[in-house]
């Protein structure tokens, strides 16, 4: 009787046990890029959403400073911008959650100014701004 070791079972199944080590590595690559490719999905809508909700919420801004009248420019409606802003900013990367609670801040502050004083205006747009360029910065770095 011929004695069957383990290295001669290797040698002699070498060609399975390498296609198997390629298809667990393969289906390892495959569910990593998966998941990648489905967090830079769900980053790029927010991101989207959150520079939609800034320029809607600079829209109230401009209308509320420069045409005082108009329903547009109620100031009132920057809040559900903010709010938006600030749930969607929650699913970005940092540094934008920290960028979007300053422009929180300083909405907060200066939203019932907005109508009448050019430096509430400044201080909104400012950081409506830096929160934009925060946002943009996020959607350069995914691959």
């Amino acid at each position: 009787m011929k004695m069957i070791t383990i290295p001669n079972q290797i040698k002699n199944n070498f060609i399975a046990l390498l296609s198997l080590a390629i298809a667990i590595s393969a289906l390892y690559y495959n569910t990593w890029r998966n998941e990648q490719t489905e967090k830079n999905r769900n980053t790029r809508t927010a991101a989207f959403e959150v520079l939609k909700e800034l320029g809607d919420l600079q829209v109230v801004i401009n209308y509320g400073h420069y045409q005082p009248n108009s329903m547009m420019g109620n100031s009132y409606l920057g809040w559900s911008h903010v709010a938006r802003i600030s749930d969607l900013s929650q699913l970005l990367p940092s540094p934008i959650p920290t960028q979007v609670k300053m422009l929180i801040d300083v909405w907060g502050n200066n939203w019932t100014k907005i109508k009448t004083n050019e430096e509430a205006v400044d201080k909104v747009s400012k950081e409506i701004d830096h929160s934009r360029e925060s946002v943009l910065a996020v959607l350069r770095q995914l691959k």
